[in-house]
This record gives C-alpha cells, sequence and structure tokens, in this order.
C-alpha cells in the first residue's frame, strides 16, 4: 500500500522542464494582457491630440484613458460621443470636465476637443499595418543610392517630420534587399495612400529670398532658432471672399540664428526705399517651398540694415466655403511649421511601392486565423488520440502547442513587435514544426527497442535539434529578402522554434516521460 502511494505520489510530481514551462506560460498572460488586464479596464483611449488645442495646453495627452465625461461615465465610443452630443452646438463657451486615469481636466471652450479616441485594446499585442488598416510605403532616394549611414539619417529626419505633423501609430525604419539596396519603409495606421504619399513625395526644401539671395533656410540646425506655434504668436489671422471662392490668411512669428539675422541686416542695406509704398523697402522677402513661391512678405523700412532675428511669415488657404478654407490655411501653416522645424529632406524621394490594407479586412482575417488555428489544433489532438489511443498524449500534445503559442504573444509584446500577415504565417509555420517534432518524440516513447526510454527521448531530441538549426539558417536570409517585407514571417519563426527547443520540447519530453511510465 505504501509503495503504490510511492508511485503514485512520482507520477504527480511536476519536472523543473515542466515547471519552466508553466512558469514561462504565466508571465506570457501578464505580458499579453497586462495588469491589471486590458479587457477588464472601462473607457476609450485617447490617440492623438492637437499640440495647438486647448486640450493639449490643460494636459491631454496621447495614451491617456477616459472614464467620465462631466458626470457622465465613458465605458465605450458610443458613450463618449452621447456625452457630448449637443453640447456645442451654439457659438458659447462651456464647462467641459474630463476625468481620466491620471486625473481631471477642466477646459473652457465652444468647440469639441480635438482629440481622437478609440477603444481600449484587449491585449498588450501590437498589430501591425495588415491586420490594422493604414498605408505602407517602400521609400528611395531619387537618382541616389543610399548606404547604410545615409538612410539612417533618412530615417530619423523622416521621423522627426511625422512626429511634427502628430502623426500616431507611425513605423519608419531602414530596411535592405539581398542585393545590398537600401531602402525606407514607412507605416502609419489609418493613413491613406494619398496621406502618405504627399508627406513623403515632397522634399520640403524652404528657403527665404530677397531677390536672389538666400536669406535663411528652413531646419533649426541651420537659420531657425525657434518656430512660435501658441495662440499669441500664430494663427489665422483672417477670412474674406473673392471670385466665388474664400481665403484665410495665416501668420506666426519665427526666430532667426544670429548669424542668419546677420545676413538679413547685410542684404537690406543695400536696399532703397519703394516709393510707391514708402513704408517698404524695394524688395520683398519672397518665401520658397521646393523651389516654389508660397508667398512674398513686404519689408518695413525700420528693418534696413537691422540685425533682427524675430520673423513674421504669412500664407493662405483657400476653399470652396469658409470653413474649407480655413481647414486648409490651418493645414498649410502646420506643414510650413513643421518644414520650418525639421528641415528639409537630404534629397528627393521615389516611392517604390504603395500599399494600403483597410482594417475591416485585418479584423476579419485574425478571426479566420484565430478560427482555423483552433480547429487545426483540434483536429490534429483527435488524429494523434485516433492514432496512439492514449488522451494523455492528445492532451498534452494540444497543451504544449497552445502554450507554444502564448508565450511567442508574450515575446512579441515584451519587445513590441508589430504582428503582421508574415508574422502570423511564421506562427502558423511554427506550430506546424512543432507538431511534427511533439510526433517525433512520441513515436519514439512509442517504440519497443532495447534502449531505455531515456535514451528513446535523448535520441528525439537530437533529431529536433537538427530540424531547429537548419530552420534557423533558412530563416535567417528572410530578414532582409524582399526588402525587409518578410522579415515578421522570419522573426516569429526564430523565436517559435527556439521556444519549442528551449521550453517547450523538453516539457512535452518529460510530459511523455511519465506517461510512458
Amino acid at each position: 500500500m505504501v509503495c503504490r502511494r510511492e508511485r503514485e505520489e512520482m507520477k504527480l510530481k511536476l519536472t523543473w522542464r515542466i515547471w519552466i514551462l508553466i512558469i514561462c506560460l504565466f508571465f506570457s498572460f501578464l505580458t499579453v494582457f497586462g495588469i491589471p488586464p486590458s479587457f477588464l479596464q472601462k473607457g476609450v483611449l485617447i490617440t492623438s491630440v492637437e499640440s495647438n488645442s486647448t486640450a493639449f495646453e490643460q494636459g491631454l495627452r496621447q495614451g491617456q484613458i477616459i472614464t467620465k465625461i462631466d458626470s457622465q461615465q465613458v465605458s465605450s465610443l458610443n458613450d463618449f460621443t452621447a456625452s457630448l452630443h449637443g453640447k456645442f452646438d451654439s457659438n458659447e463657451s462651456i464647462k467641459l470636465i474630463i476625468t481620466t486615469k491620471e486625473g481631471e481636466v477642466i477646459l473652457y471652450s465652444n468647440k469639441t476637443p480635438q482629440i481622437t479616441v478609440s477603444e481600449i485594446p484587449k491585449t498588450k499585442i501590437k498589430l501591425g499595418l495588415d491586420l490594422a488598416g493604414g498605408s505602407r510605403a517602400l521609400v528611395k532616394a531619387q537618382d541616389f543610392d543610399l548606404d547604410s549611414s545615409a538612410v539612417r539619417d533618412l530615417v530619423d529626419i523622416t521621423n522627426n517630420r511625422l512626429n511634427e505633423f502628430g502623426i500616431s501609430d507611425v513605423k519608419v525604419v531602414p530596411v535592405s534587399d539581398l542585393s545590398g539596396n537600401n531602402f525606407m519603409l514607412v507605416e502609419i495606421a489609418g493613413a491613406t495612400p494619398k496621406d502618405l504619399q504627399d508627406i513623403l513625395a515632397k522634399q520640403g526644401k524652404f528657403e527665404a529670398k530677397i531677390g536672389n539671395d538666400t536669406v535663411f533656410i528652413g531646419g533649426k540646425d541651420r537659420d531657425i532658432a525657434s518656430v512660435s506655434r501658441n495662440a499669441q504668436d500664430s494663427g489665422i489671422e483672417r477670412c474674406g471672399e473673392s471670385g466665388g471662392s474664400y481665403f484665410c490668411r495665416f501668420r506666426f512669428n519665427i526666430y532667426l540664428s544670429e548669424e542668419a539675422a546677420k545676413r538679413h541686416a547685410n542684404i537690406t542695406a543695400g536696399l532703397d526705399i519703394d516709393p510707391e509704398n514708402p513704408e517698404y523697402l524695394s524688395k520683398k522677402l519672397d518665401l520658397y517651398l521646393d523651389d516654389k513661391l508660397v508667398d512674398s512678405l513686404f519689408i518695413g523700412v525700420s528693418l534696413k540694415g537691422q540685425v533682427t532675428t524675430q520673423v513674421m511669415i504669412s500664407g493662405s488657404g483657400t476653399g470652396v466655403t469658409e470653413q474649407d478654407a480655413f481647414t486648409d490655411a490651418q493645414n498649410s501653416m502646420h506643414k510650413l511649421q513643421t518644414i520650418l522645424i525639421t528641415g528639409s529632406l537630404p534629397y528627393k524621394l521615389e516611392i517604390v511601392k504603395l500599399d494600403t490594407i483597410s482594417p475591416l479586412l485585418g479584423k476579419e482575417f485574425t478571426k479566420s486565423i484565430l478560427l482555423a488555428g483552433i480547429a487545426a489544433l483540434l483536429v490534429v489532438s483527435i488524429i494523434v488520440f485516433a492514432r496512439y489511443r492514449k488522451f494523455k498524449s492528445s492532451l498534452a500534445l494540444l497543451f504544449t502547442s497552445f502554450s507554444e503559442i502564448i508565450i511567442i504573444l508574450g515575446i512579441a509584446s515584451l519587445i513590441q513587435w508589430n504582428l503582421d500577415l508574415p508574422s502570423i504565417a511564421g506562427i502558423l509555420a511554427t506550430i506546424g514544426t512543432g507538431i511534427d517534432q511533439q510526433i517525433i518524440i512520441m513515436d519514439e516513447t512509442k517504440q519497443e527497442k532495447y534502449l531505455s526510454l531515456k535514451e528513446r527521448m535523448k535520441r528525439a531530441f537530437a533529431i529536433i535539434l537538427g530540424a531547429y538549426f537548419t530552420g534557423l539558417v533558412a530563416m535567417i536570409p528572410l530578414m532582409w529578402a524582399g526588402a525587409g517585407l518578410l522579415k515578421g514571417f522570419a522573426v516569429t519563426t526564430i523565436i517559435g522554434i527556439t521556444t519549442g527547443v528551449l521550453i517547450t520540447r523538453p516539457a512535452f519530453t518529460d510530459m511523455m516521460k511519465k506517461i510512458g511510465e
């Protein structure tokens, strides 16, 4: 009786390899769902805040979670819309109390808060463009071959420009193909191909000239010390109607470096006074964007030969309605400010490949893949049960395969890897490889040979190690194939097969040993 109880206790005892699998599975769940779990949180997530808005000035930021507006609880996008409905129908400023998890923000405005929100993600997994929706562009320099250093500089400048534009969920990375050609890959969630093309296609070269003499060039590292974006020094100056369409003028101040200010003084010192307009000098300050004249500013007589670091920049926007003209002027001002801050791109760009993905397609595809994966695992488990007639073996195979998926997703969440279609394909490939290797282990346990069970497990693991190194070597070239577009497949496959060799296969081997005993 005592010996039987000891045997039962030995069967129930978990090995250290199985404990490692359980611990990794636990931490992967925490990494994927967070603490507290994301799916239990109520509210809406702020995805972007207009940098010049009252909401931004009062402390609302991207990533905060809104839980209440005034006294109304906000648990979904419908609640958020309903809580703001009808509040801004008049032009009178009202008090709005927005409660986030960081505290309360009080706004006084006659306009809806200039923020965008979304549902709180149920997991910490970052979805790539293929699943979240948006646009992707593969970009190279026009008539110029980039080396690795040049493409990194291009990535830095593009990142700065996109950040200044206030675009969220953007990914800009250097990539290369197997031929050694270097590209820049830009992915923006929620953007249309036209948006992406408008941002990337133009070099953003800004010059201010008096006649043929360049006074200053856009970019902080050159002639621009700072660009005003506050309400006092920038904004829409006036709007009006002309020839059946509307126009709005914008203006903002910029501050020149000392060197640029001296250059301005030297050039204006040689100008005459305009005989028709005695208040101004004979030449204007011409503003060029990508070698096209965008505006000409009068230069006051008082500035003749004077070293001044403050210059007012102006321009206009047009539209069919006054609101369209106002919006166009705001966008033009924002774009010009961004280019003045970040400077021009070092060369003109050419978009080699431009793709767009619908977020609805991504959601449907994710659901289909999830259902197909679950169905495949169940069918494989049934086949294994029919082949080996062991319910425990089938259950162990199903548990190990499921654990492998969770650990891969946990690692992807930890390193903030964007899961795209190639990544999903990599996970599916890993599951298939894992099931093949687990069947090898089960076959070895079933063989009735002169070798002990321990020796058979060693032989099975030798086969698995050989397959692992073969797969690893095969995946490395895919990191660069197709200018990096297959990198997701390579990375997730490498994570999956490495997880299998180090964690799940040893644990499954111990499970089979215990079942065999």
